[in-house]
């Protein structure tokens, strides 16, 4: 266990002499970073240019998943905010951790404007959907080290109905009303906190209350 532990940290700390390159991974980089860290990108464009409509129009439907501590989230989660950001990122991706505490400012500052913030870690899980204990590990230990207090969710054996699957560049982030809808825009790439702030406040024009 110490072993694992210490191979962990290894890999984090590694992340921290990388240099950034662009906003977003279009497939397994290498290490995992902090603010100021980064790994290259090996997208042929940058995602972070790019937005779509994938997705928009349809329901998240009924699920169950548990967060990296073992807590149970459902469909109710979308019930208590008028709009939840929903981050879906990797563990190796470094422009997707370096938005974490970013992300978690944005948490802070808009719950009380009816907004929420939820990570889902997309690597959490292996091809036949089982859960990696030693991602889980290291995504626990990502979030102690950006700070971030929002759940990190591992994908069920269903992706989200779905919604995870055919996603080749992260972070990717939609947004999800009180009912449980899909709306407004699919954004990829990593952005800034005032970048994030400007997308919320126009998401959140398009839903009720």
């Amino acid at each position: 266990m110490k072993r694992n532990k210490k191979k962990l940290c290894t890999l984090f700390l590694t992340g921290l002499c990388c240099l950034a390159v662009f906003h977003g991974c279009g497939s397994q980089g290498e290490g995992n970073g902090i603010e100021g860290a980064g790994t290259q990108d090996n997208k042929i464009e940058e995602p972070a240019a790019q937005n779509t409509q994938e997705g928009a129009g349809e329901t998240v439907g009924e699920f169950t998943m548990q967060d990296i501590e073992g807590n149970t989230y459902t469909q109710e989660m979308f019930e208590e905010y008028s709009l939840t950001m929903v981050n879906v990122f990797t563990t190796w991706c470094t422009p997707c951790v370096n938005e974490i505490p970013d992300l978690e400012k944005l948490h802070n500052e808009m719950a009380d404007q009816g907004v929420n913030v939820v990570g889902i870690v997309l690597d959490s899980v292996d091809s036949s959907g089982n859960a990696s204990e030693e991602v889980v590990e290291l995504a626990r230990l990502l979030a102690e080290r950006t700070g971030a207090t929002y759940p990190f969710l591992i994908p069920d054996a269903g992706y989200l109905n779905g919604r995870l699957l055919g996603i080749n560049a992260v972070p990717e982030t939609f947004f999800v009303d009180k009912e449980g809808n899909i709306v407004g825009e699919t954004y990829s790439g990593s952005r800034s906190l005032e970048d994030w702030k400007s997308i919320v406040e126009a998401e959140s024009k398009g839903v009720g209350q």
